[in-house]
């Protein structure tokens, strides 16, 4: 049997070695975005990367790719990275800024890309008891995720426990947050469209008010939904998108209202469409309008098992006896919580603050990861390895 107290040993002297060439991926990554389901340079980026270092990457029928390290057959110790960018447009003004309009990293995945395939890499000189995936996931930022995707084209098939991290601006570099439980939340989008027949505001009582129901549903709906969900389910309702009429002294026969509503609690998750019918319903018919709900589900809330979760944190106290912390639950959602719906694992926070100056945040133009994240991610990564291995051992 493999000597598994050399894996992480292993990983940190393939980073040390290669630190340049690492970052050289990130920043070409960086330069390159391609938005969901479009990344077929990125994919061939990491493929070429891949086969380089001796490793056998198998794609997806769309965009993104895995590959399998270590001995074959038996259960493997699977690890995420998403792979796409985002509408936003840069403003950082690096030097290797993206090359590309309206299109960025604003959200980190070019370091999680790099830090999965640094592992890759590392790992191909390593010998391992057992077998390791590493998923290059295509489309984690569009509504549902393409983690569902993934998942159906059987890259969980072998995997006992897969693990994710995703980058961090407001802790700092050499710190990874840990959290059991909910770390995300369930992200859903309802859209509300509130008919009349319309009329003059001068005779109100001669038509329903479209413009009087759409303002008692954003006043009403997010109170009245907080006396009906426990509170410490972290459930939030807001809207971001209210549309109605065209002139002061008409009332109109259509208005729209958009917004979002997030929830830590699966449970919850799961009847909240009813529920805001329900109450909808409720607010609605005083005024005598009619309504469409259209509720789109988008992805449940991260909840990380509490075994991986664990160990995770051992891991990281490994590499840095100090660089443990404990990550705030996060109303942002993520589509790494299909994967915990299969198989148990977690997800981590990567610290990206360098310590010093601003304080970033993620979907925004000027987001400026350190760099010094990367090596950590990957370190971290190599220890749980290790870590998972020898919890593994008869």
């Amino acid at each position: 049997m493999a000597d598994t107290a050399s894996i992480a040993a292993a990983v940190d002297t393939w980073v040390t070695q290669h630190h340049d060439e690492v970052i050289e991926w990130r920043r070409h990554l960086h330069s390159h975005p391609e938005l969901s389901n479009e990344e077929v340079q990125t994919t061939r980026f990491i493929h070429d990367v891949l086969v380089a270092h001796g490793l056998q990457p198998v794609p997806f029928p769309g965009t993104g790719l895995y590959v399998d390290i270590g001995p074959e057959g038996g259960e493997r110790l699977a690890f995420r990275a998403d792979i796409d960018a985002l509408k936003v447009t840069e403003q950082t003004g690096l030097s290797f800024a993206s090359t590309e309009p309206g299109v960025s990293h604003a959200c980190g995945h070019d370091v999680h890309t790099t830090v999965a395939l640094a592992l890759a890499c590392a790992l191909a000189k390593a010998t391992l008891p057992h077998g390791v995936r590493v998923i290059f996931q295509p489309a984690e930022e569009v509504m549902g995720g393409g983690a569902l995707d993934v998942i159906k084209w059987g890259a969980l098939e072998d995997v006992s426990t897969i693990y994710a991290l995703h980058t961090e601006p407001k802790l700092r570099v050499g710190q990874v947050g840990v959290r059991a439980g909910a770390i995300t939340s369930a992200s859903d989008v309802l859209s509300v469209r509130v008919e009349g027949p319309g009329g003059h505001t001068s005779r109100p009582q001669l038509t329903t008010d479209v413009v009087y129901s759409l303002g008692a549903l954003v006043t009403q709906l997010p109170a009245l939904l907080s006396r009906r969900v426990d509170p410490r389910t972290g459930t939030v309702l807001v809207f971001g998108h209210v549309e109605a009429g065209d002139a002061p002294n008409a009332i109109p026969k259509v208005g729209l209202l958009d917004g979002t509503i997030r929830t830590a609690d699966i449970t919850t998750w799961r009847g909240l469409e009813d529920l805001l019918t329900d109450l909808i319903d409720l607010v609605v018919a005083p005024t005598g309008c009619t309504y469409h709900l259209d509720y789109v589900r988008g992805v449940p809330p991260v909840l990380n098992d509490d075994a991986a979760t664990a160990l995770a944190a051992a891991a990281g106290r490994a590499v840095d006896p100090h660089g443990i912390v404990t990550a705030p639950q996060s109303s942002g959602g993520e589509d790494f919580s299909w994967y915990l719906e299969h198989v148990p694992g977690a997800m981590v926070r990567l610290g990206a603050w360098s310590g010093s100056g601003e304080q970033y945040d993620l979907h925004q133009g000027n987001l400026n990861i350190d760099e010094r994240a990367i090596a950590v991610g990957v370190r971290f990564f190599g220890s749980v390895v290790e870590q998972y291995f020898n919890a593994s051992k008869p």
